[in-house]
């Protein structure tokens, strides 16, 4: 087992890590290249089928212009060539996995990775958004708060108009719901909405800008929050900054889970950084802002608590005093923000207002809708769906409370380090809740990313980032005749990535090792 101080970070690597680890040798430095072309042509293919694929708004610019139009008008083909970029991207993904695993004697450097990601992500940065219209959603809510409208009491049918260009691009169910974003978020959109005003391209244009930004600020993040927990920093940004569901719904669906993570990881870098009290408050401030976009980054709050403690030695009395200190941060930041929001405390009211999508991919809602809505009708006791669900919601939410307080325990015993168990926690919150999207997964990377090279929660994240990137269709929207429109599309694509991965055999990587030390159990 490794050294570790009081915070749980490594003092020297363990067994699965080298302190200076050799650079790639000749065979490795072509194998990199090889992968980096493979992946930024996936990419280059992902970002021609977003301009037919995508989640383009009702009134496509593109519509009409003979070359960079002509995907628009071959909407299966798009989908065709966005799918295999996908696979491309993925494939691509998994590779590069090989130079960054634990273990290894030689490993690519932070700059190797830096400038593949780059390669990756420029394509996508630049073309129409993909996997999700969530971005229009943005913009339509902004709107309503720039406008003078509360935005937690109605929504952009009412505020802004059925005919409003904004409200048009959102869909049907999102409408006439309130906003269900936090303050703070919604103050940054009205800043958004006054810049750019009704223009639907600029809009998105600027939200994509404020997104890369924040990756920036998480991948400035990363590397140091693993070099604290003795992980190599390389194999922290592959499985972060590298990874599918990253440049898919963040860098080309432009989710705010960026504005989540990037001021959730800075403020934790910060606040470690930093000693004593201004540590405490200048951390417990960032993270709280972090919950004013999105809630679960609040969780975080609680497993900084627990490092500064830890990394003071101290015991329960410090434990209760860190505490309360970071409560009244809590607080006394959202008391300022509620206030210069002018909304006053709707938003507390509106964080259930994503539940009114039921989707099979929660495993809490599918265990209510199959024994509400089907055992309960094969044995004649009529339709329970929602009976069920409003059970398994519940159930689902103490699950989450639970896991919190027993990995906040745990982590205080120094049986687990904290930002490994804000990780597991984070993920139960994700898979125990009542909506579970692909993006969601993101909140629970990086801190497990940056905390671990345990096997066992590497090759986890791993499998479900490689399988989970290819679930949602890149079109993002109701697609006309889609039932048969992306069978097609899938078959050629898959046809054509055979093909290709023919033409490389024996000349690629090959996929990713995952040996590297189990978490820690103790000192």
């Amino acid at each position: 087992m490794s050294e570790r101080d009081p915070l749980g970070a490594s003092t020297h690597p363990g067994p699965g890590e080298q302190r200076n680890p050799a650079p790639l040798d000749e065979r490795e430095r072509r194998q990199l290249a090889l992968t980096r072309r493979f992946g930024t042509t996936g990419s280059l293919l992902l970002a021609v089928g977003a301009i037919g694929a995508g989640a383009a708004p009702v009134d496509n610019p593109v519509s009409g212009m003979r070359l960079i139009g002509l995907p628009a008008r071959m909407p299966t083909v798009a989908m065709a060539c966005a799918w295999l970029g996908m696979l491309m991207i993925v494939t691509a993904w998994l590779w590069l996995g090989r130079f960054a695993a634990p273990g290894r004697p030689r490993r690519l450097s932070r700059p190797q990775l830096g400038r593949t990601v780059v390669m990756w992500a420029l394509p996508l940065a630049v073309a129409p958004p993909l996997f999700s219209r969530d971005m229009y959603a943005y913009l339509a809510q902004s709107a309503v708060a720039a406008s003078g409208a509360d935005p937690y009491q109605v929504g952009p049918d009412a505020a802004l108009g059925v005919d409003h260009p904004l409200t048009a691009n959102v869909p049907n169910i999102w409408r006439d719901t309130p906003a269900p974003y936090g303050p703070l978020f919604l103050m940054l959109g009205r800043v958004v909405a006054l810049v750019v005003g009704n223009d639907v391209v600029f809009g998105v244009l600027a939200w994509r800008t404020i997104m890369i930004a924040s990756l920036v600020l998480a991948i400035w993040a990363i590397p140091r929050l693993a070099a604290r927990c003795g992980v190599h920093p390389s194999g922290a940004l592959w499985l972060t900054a590298a990874n599918p569901l990253v440049l898919f719904h963040v860098v080309s669906g432009m989710h705010n889970e960026a504005l989540l993570l990037g001021m959730m990881l800075a403020g934790l870098e910060l606040g470690l950084r930093l000693r004593g009290t201004l540590g405490l408050t200048v951390g417990g401030v960032i993270i709280v802002i972090a919950g004013a976009v999105k809630p679960p980054a609040f969780i975080a709050l609680g497993f900084f608590g627990i490092q500064l403690v830890r990394r003071r030695g101290g015991g329960m009395l410090d434990l209760v005093r860190t505490a309360a200190l970071l409560t009244v941060i809590l607080l006394a930041t959202m008391a300022v923000i509620t206030q210069v929001s002018t909304w006053g405390l709707g938003w507390m009211e509106t964080f259930d207002v994503p539940n009114r999508i039921k989707t099979w991919l929660a495993p809490m809602t599918a265990l209510g809708m199959f024994g509400g809505g089907g055992v309960s009708m094969l044995l004649g006791l009529g339709n329970h769906t929602d009976a069920m669900l409003s059970i398994t919601k519940v159930v689902g939410y103490a699950g989450s409370a639970l896991v919190c307080l027993w990995l906040l325990w745990l982590s205080f015993r120094d049986r687990i380090r904290p930002l490994t168990g804000l990780g597991i926690t984070l993920g139960a919150v994700a898979l125990l809740g009542p909506v579970l999207h692909p993006w969601y997964l993101l909140w629970a990377l990086a801190p497990l990313a940056v905390s671990t090279t345990d096997s066992r929660i590497r090759g986890s994240i791993i499998g479900i980032s490689a399988v989970v990137a290819l679930l949602v269709p890149p079109t993002g929207m109701a697609y006309v005749l889609r039932a048969y429109m992306i069978p097609f599309a899938v078959i050629a694509a898959l046809v054509a990535f055979g093909l290709i991965l023919l033409l490389l055999r024996g000349r690629s990587p090959g996929l990713p090792w995952t040996r590297g030390e189990r978490v820690p159990t103790g000192s």
